[in-house]
């Protein structure tokens, strides 16, 4: 039966409709309709659907089926605005594509399509779609996210805290700064006194990020979202962005695709950071090489800036450009405080008289000396695992831990002092 839902006669309910350009080129379609609802279902075409669906009449229906084939896909717009119209309505819809593209199917069912079958259709596919349509949704507990399907804990923003913000900046390519800005935010959690502690990692590093690949976590849509409307960002907003890593660190990755490093502005990262800063005890910045116009908003919030250089020529120039560039601008160069990756071990005498030379050249202090984890550190990255998760006694994960350790203590002994 094909009659128009707007000018059904018999006053049973219409349970569903077909929505097509021409249902007569899916006649099995109308067959397995025929047979699943009798008489309580109707036909229209996309123009006449979305007039329908504003209707009163609609209210009630149970689903429409979406016909479309290959010739459709130029009429994509038409077919996503009966899906807005339709969920609108909380009516329920399904894709019956014959030959359609899989960039358009993925696009339709990412706008709320619940359902998809292919055409022709199988035996029984219409009855067992329209069955699954027909369940109540289920009960969901808190912390899923439909976008990523995994569950994270339940974390309420409170604003009850005053974070301490310590960004993250490789002086060159390859120095393993998000290593160590990923591996530094998991030690932070894994400290055992420090239960109730929250951490979070924010990877600014638009194009290139790589925290997401380290801790093997999905990128979201939401962080696109946050980046491109910071004036509209409240705790609540941050938090539904963020992904968490082992129920305890939770990770603000970088968007799913590259975007140009100025597209942000000093005070959208501004709002960003100090919305972080009131809901977590430790907030890592994970920041580009780059020195862009949002770097000052950075440093100024800064508590402590760690800058990431090898036993190099180039990590000495961009040091030497990287404090000509501070002082220049009369920014806080005081709060840089410079780790040695890959450092020499404690036999290596002349190595260790390079490292002292080169600190006296540059007239700055290296604090921090962490030694090469070797190949572990490369197959914990590429499992997407922190160094304590794959290679507990890696010499590299042991500094990490007392650095976190020093951090924690230093924290705890600043908030009794205020207390």
């Amino acid at each position: 039966m094909t009659s128009k839902p707007t000018v059904q006669s018999d006053p049973a309910p219409i349970l569903a409709c077909t929505i097509s350009r021409d249902v007569q080129r899916f006649d099995l379609l109308i067959d397995d309709m025929e047979a699943e609802l009798g008489e309580a279902w109707g036909d229209l075409n996309f123009e006449d659907a979305l007039v329908f669906l504003k209707q009163p009449d609609s209210t009630g229906m149970q689903f429409v089926a979406i016909a479309v084939d290959s010739e459709d896909e130029s009429e994509l717009s038409k077919m996503n605005d009966v899906i807005k119209a339709a969920k609108a309505k909380k009516i329920k819809v399904l894709l019956i594509a014959n030959q359609v593209s899989p960039s358009v199917l993925h696009q339709m069912l990412k706008l709320g399509a619940d359902d998809f079958v292919p055409y022709p259709l199988p035996e029984g596919a219409l009855h067992d779609a329209i069955e699954r349509l027909r369940k109540p949704a289920p009960v969901l507990p808190d912390g899923y996210d439909p976008e990523t399907g995994t569950f994270n804990p339940v974390f309420k923003a409170r604003g009850d805290r005053n974070g301490v913000i310590l960004p993250v900046h490789g002086m060159a390519g390859g120095v393993g700064a998000t290593t160590f800005a990923a591996n530094l935010a998991w030690e932070l959690c894994l400290i055992p006194e420090a239960e109730g502690m929250r951490v979070c990692v924010i990877d600014l590093d638009l194009q290139f990020g790589s925290v997401a690949t380290y801790l093997d976590l999905p990128r979201k849509e939401a962080v696109l979202e946050i980046l491109t409307d910071t004036a509209a960002i409240d705790a609540d907003a941050l938090m539904k962005s963020m992904l968490t890593f082992n129920e305890k660190l939770h990770v603000f990755t970088a968007p799913a695709d590259m975007l140009p490093l100025e597209m942000i502005t000093p005070e959208d990262i501004g709002r960003i950071l100090d919305t972080a800063q009131a809901n977590f005890d430790f907030v890592i910045v994970d920041m580009p090489s780059t020195v862009v116009a949002w770097t000052e908003a950075v440093l100024t919030r800064a508590h402590v800036y760690f800058a990431l250089l090898e036993l190099d020529l180039r990590s000495a120039q961009n040091i030497l450009r990287f404090i000509r560039a501070l002082k220049a601008e009369a920014l806080p160069h005081d709060k840089v405080r410079y780790v040695l990756n890959r450092a020499p071990k404690f036999t290596d005498l002349s190595a260790k008289a390079r490292v002292k030379r080169m600190a006296e050249s540059l007239d700055i202090d290296i604090e921090v000396q962490l030694p090469d984890g070797g190949e572990q550190v490369t197959q914990a990255n590429d499992h997407g695992l922190p160094i304590a998760e794959s290679a507990t006694k890696n010499p590299l994960r042991k500094e990490l831990q007392k650095l976190a350790k020093s951090l924690y203590d230093l924290n705890k002994a600043a908030e009794t002092a205020k207390a």
